[in-house]
Formats: C-alpha cells, sequence, structure tokens
C-alpha cells in the first residue's frame, strides 16, 4: 500500500515524486515505468543535450507557444514558470545556459546530467522505482465501511499494487487512454505534432543541409480544394492562421527546421485532415515582398549587365539555394543579366518569395513525438491537475491535451504540471 503511485517514468513523473516526496518526506511514493530505462525523452530530447526549458518568463507570453493549452495554462505559469525549472535544478548543481534562439540546456551539453539529477533526488528521498512495470490496468476499491477510504488498485505485469491517490503521467499512450476513457473520462483523438514534410522536388534535390530564414504558408492544391476548404472551416480556422515564420533545413527527405515545425505544431489537427496531401508556399526573403525583389532585380540587371547571374549574390541566401532557384526560374549557367528577358525575372522573383512545394506525408522530428490530443482539458481542475471526473485521480505531461512548439515548451508543460498536481496531492493527503 503506497500512499501516491506515479504511472510514468518520465520527465513529468520523477519531477512530481520529487515535489511529492519533498512536501512530506513520510509519503510512500512510488513510480510504476513500463521500460527497463526510465527518463527515455529526456534523453533524446534536443539531440541528447535535453532541452530543458525556454527563456521565457512571462507567463502571459508563454503560453502563446501552445497550439492546444494556451488558455488553460496561464493560471499553472503563473503558479509554476520557466524560471521555477531553472531555479530547481540550479539548487541542485545543475547549471543551464540560454542559446541564441532561447532554448535552455544544462552546461554540460548531456542529458545525462538532467537524467542523474532527477534519479538520485528520487534515490535520496526514498521513492521506489519499479522498472519493467507494464499497467494493465487500475481501478477504485471502495472500503465496504467508510467510501472516504476508497483507494487505487494497479495492475501491473509485475504483481498489484494499491495508494491513496494516482498520478497518471504516461504521455501518448493509447492503451492507458482506453483505461481512463473506460473510467468515464473523454479522450480527444491523438494526431502526430512535431513533424517534419515529405516533399520531392528538383529545386531542394542534392542541397540537403541547407538552412535559412524563410515565411512559410500553408495552401491549397486545386485538385484538393474542396477537402481543404471543409477543414479551415471545421477548426475555425483563416488561410492567415496557416502561417508561420522561422528557419527552414532542407533535407534528404524534405524539410524540417524550426519553421516547419512551428507550422506543423499549429496545424497538426488540420493536417491531419488532409491526409498530410498539402501545398506550402515558401518565401525564402521574409522581409521582402515579390514585387519589390522584382524591382531589385531589374535594378541589378541594369547595374550588373555583364555578369552572369548564377555568380552574382544578390541577396542574403545559401549559394546552393540560389543557384538552384535560378535555375529553375529558366535561367542558364551562361546566362547574363543583359540577356534576362522579363519572364524570367518575374519567375526569379516568383520563385524567391512565393515557391511552391507539394507536400505528400510526413516524417517524425527525430526521437522527439509529440502528440496533439489526450485528456479533454474541460475534464481537469488546473489548480491542482486532479480529475474532475474521478476523486484522487491525477494527471501531467502531455496525457493531456496540451502540446507546444519544440524549444522546450513540451517540458515545461511537464514540469510545472507535475509541480502543481505534487503540491496538490500532499495538501490533499494531509488535509
Amino acid at each position: 500500500m503506497y500512499d501516491v503511485l506515479i504511472l510514468g517514468g518520465g520527465a513529468a513523473g520523477f519531477y512530481a515524486a520529487i515535489h511529492i516526496a519533498e512536501a512530506d518526506p513520510k509519503l510512500k511514493v512510488a513510480i510504476m515505468e513500463r521500460g527497463k530505462e526510465v527518463l527515455g525523452k529526456v534523453k533524446v530530447s534536443g539531440g541528447g543535450r535535453c532541452n530543458v526549458t525556454h527563456a521565457e518568463f512571462d507567463p502571459r507570453e508563454l503560453v502563446k507557444y501552445y497550439p492546444r493549452g494556451e488558455k488553460e495554462l496561464l493560471g499553472p505559469f503563473h503558479t509554476y514558470c520557466s524560471g521555477d525549472t531553472v531555479a530547481f535544478f540550479e539548487e541542485r548543481g545543475i547549471s543551464l545556459k540560454i542559446e541564441e534562439d532561447g532554448r535552455m540546456f544544462p552546461t554540460s551539453n548531456s542529458s545525462q546530467t538532467i537524467i542523474d539529477c532527477l534519479v538520485s533526488e528520487t534515490e535520496r528521498l526514498g521513492v521506489k522505482v519499479f522498472r519493467n512495470s507494464s499497467v494493465t490496468g487500475f481501478a477504485k476499491l471502495k472500503d465496504a465501511a467508510q467510501d472516504a477510504n476508497e483507494s487505487w488498485q494497479v495492475q501491473t505485469i509485475r504483481g498489484n499494487y494499491s495508494a491513496k491517490k494516482l498520478l497518471v503521467c504516461t504521455g501518448s499512450n493509447p492503451k492507458i487512454w482506453g483505461i481512463l476513457q473506460k473510467l468515464g473520462h473523454s479522450i480527444v483523438p491523438p494526431v502526430p505534432s512535431l513533424f517534419t514534410f515529405n516533399i520531392k522536388d528538383d529545386r531542394i534535390t542534392g542541397i540537403a543541409g541547407v538552412s535559412t530564414p524563410a515565411r512559410i504558408n500553408i495552401v491549397p492544391r486545386k485538385s484538393h480544394l474542396d477537402k481543404f476548404q471543409a477543414a479551415l472551416k471545421k477548426h475555425g480556422l483563416q488561410l492567415s492562421d496557416l502561417e508561420t515564420g522561422g528557419a527552414l533545413l532542407i533535407t534528404h527527405w524534405g524539410m524540417s527546421g524550426p519553421g516547419i515545425l512551428r507550422l506543423s505544431a499549429w496545424g497538426a489537427l488540420f493536417l491531419s485532415e488532409l491526409d498530410y496531401r498539402f501545398s506550402i508556399r515558401v518565401n525564402w526573403l521574409p522581409a521582402y515582398h515579390e514585387g519589390g525583389v522584382l524591382k531589385q532585380l531589374q535594378q541589378i540587371k541594369e547595374v550588373e549587365g555583364k555578369k552572369t547571374v548564377l555568380r552574382t549574390k544578390c541577396f542574403a541566401l545559401p549559394k546552393r539555394l540560389w543557384n538552384s532557384l535560378v535555375k529553375a526560374s529558366g535561367i542558364t549557367e551562361a546566362d547574363k543579366w543583359a540577356d534576362i528577358k522579363k519572364s524570367q525575372l518575374q519567375n526569379l522573383a516568383r520563385e524567391l518569395t512565393a515557391c511552391q512545394f507539394q507536400v505528400n506525408g510526413k516524417s517524425t522530428f527525430k526521437e522527439e513525438f509529440v502528440t496533439a490530443g489526450g485528456i479533454d482539458l474541460k475534464e481537469i481542475n488546473f489548480k491542482t491537475y486532479e480529475s474532475k471526473r474521478i476523486p484522487n485521480l491525477y494527471f501531467a505531461g502531455e496525457i493531456i491535451n496540451v502540446d507546444a512548439i519544440t524549444g522546450g515548451f513540451n517540458f515545461q508543460n511537464a514540469w510545472t504540471g507535475a509541480y502543481i498536481a505534487a503540491q496538490g496531492i500532499a495538501e490533499s493527503i494531509n488535509a
């Protein structure tokens, strides 16, 4: 018999266990992890460096990075925000650094630093961690003499356990969602949230590794126009909602980078409706529009007439990308500015500012798989992260219908939810 059982040995599970044990050292707390290793997602995050959080310390600004959960997280972030996360690790001797884009990593540049910290803290506080303990079910057991003494029984492949409070931090786990649904919770159907775009196009073939700032729009294909408009209406979106900016990375399979990932998060539900078949329009010169670029190209033609177009550096673009777009405009290696027709200049201006690509499918972003979907947010009390439907049941992390763009925001959701749930559990037990 435990006071608290935590399902899931990930970031939220460990963080909650630590804070419960600190709030009341007398409580018996255990973590149930289905795998033989704990904190797997922490290990692979940020390319093995662990993107712990983001250097946005204003809750009102921080919530803007969450396509699902923006409204609900405002209160929790006022209670526990990114600055509190930084303080937690620094108090335990783990310093974090801020990179140019605001992402925060341990100064060691190793996710193992974060794993070791969390594991050693649970050991210090006497929290039990049961590995290889996949959960097969859980339900409430009521004391016949007194309903107030009802407790949870959790069945695992290694045996049964019971607890006064149950905290579920199992992330995107369909089996656990299924159990919760049978207990009366509503589950928003999950779809991928962070993914890259599969694109086959001669303009980006052979230039994998090129990265540059860009403005990216999702646009309809003529053959899918009805489906596109129906999906817009269903999700209450305007075309302007399907636009974002950021670095775009050309890959061997298509496009990735922060700009693409941000668009995949904001458009997650919408793009799922389209079966990931859609078009994007890329402005490789986000500070310019097509007309302005055309005027600039016309001026260059007058001044640099004797030079070849291919070897003229007109804009701050990677050379390989410039060469590809020039050729796509119908301009050859030997063509000089003086010989370029107006139609070719127009083509080049269009390729630079309104370059369209057909997307056919998606790929998971490294190992950092994130889903939109999970427990309906209306069924959670965000002051304690307790279920509104089932007393003594709490949630934290990605199991609920909250997800964010890449940059440390998904971890911050986990830290915040875990902390608040821990305080709610400790206070409830001692009430």
